[in-house]
């Protein structure tokens, strides 16, 4: 049909169910040669709040304070601060010097680990992990569980010295997702089974976009969670090799698209 059939109304009411159904910028209009000035302003605004997830610290001792009552340990990675942590990926992946040792001490001997680390997104943590960690706790009734290790500074890949040091059978690493434009606080989760330093990425079953505007919800996420860490320590394995067979998927947390 040609675009000239088509009745301004209906054009408005399509681009209407589109906007619905997705948080793309779509047919933002413009002013001249320039989108609208309300369209500039909210793509700055979620711009800056992209790189202020980025950069701002993680509060351990809040955060902790929002687990409790579970015990919490803090660690921090080889990264000595934020700037030097977005420069060298690799220094996100090792403990800082001592760290490991104050991990061994404890009882050890655990089915899992649970590490969450700031990521890319100390924002998304500090608001999310709690209640998330909350979650999976609910889940994992008749596993022993390691006291919550809270790091700094950290890499996905950093679960798996921890996990080494607290002897544990699996690291659940719950960690800030890089920030888009749509939103800036997502939480994903990475599982290892028999974690060590060294574990390559395909050796990991991953759970991302946990966040509360339109993502999977936390106890979602636990769920799932639960499912693929028990199946882990059945079969003794963990990344490509391990699927959730589970029939029912949950619902995504979206906004209706209109009739």
């Amino acid at each position: 049909m040609s675009d000239d059939l088509v009745t301004p109304s209906a054009r408005a009411a399509l681009w209407d169910r589109l906007r619905a159904a997705s948080p793309a910028r779509l047919a933002l209009g413009r002013v001249g040669h320039a989108p609208p000035l309300g369209a500039v302003l909210a793509f700055q605004l979620d711009h800056a709040r992209a790189r202020d997830a980025v950069h701002a610290p993680l509060d351990s001792g809040a955060l902790a304070d929002e687990l409790a009552p579970l015990p919490t340990i803090v660690v921090t990675s080889a990264a000595g601060d934020r700037a030097t942590y977005l420069r060298r990926p690799d220094l996100g992946r090792a403990l800082a010097a001592g760290c490991a040792e104050q991990l061994a001490c404890g009882q050890g001997g655990y089915d899992v680990a649970i590490v969450i680390g700031d990521g890319l997104s100390a924002t998304g943590v500090q608001t999310g992990a709690p209640r998330l960690v909350h979650s999976l706790i609910g889940e994992l009734q008749g596993l022993t569980v390691a006291p919550i290790v809270i790091a700094t500074g950290a890499r996905v890949a950093l679960g798996d010295p921890i996990g080494e040091a607290l002897r544990a059978r699996a690291t659940v690493m719950v960690i800030g997702e890089r920030p888009g434009l749509t939103v800036a606080d997502s939480l994903g989760i990475y599982l290892t089974f028999s974690p060590r330093s060294g574990r390559a990425d395909s050796e990991r079953n991953c759970i991302s976009n946990i966040h509360a505007n339109g993502g999977l919800s936390a106890q979602h996420a636990a769920s799932l969670l639960a499912r693929l860490l028990r199946e882990a320590l059945r079969r003794g394995l963990s990344g490509v090799d391990l699927k959730d067979d589970a029939d029912v998927l949950p619902a995504p947390d979206t906004k209706r698209i209109p009739e």
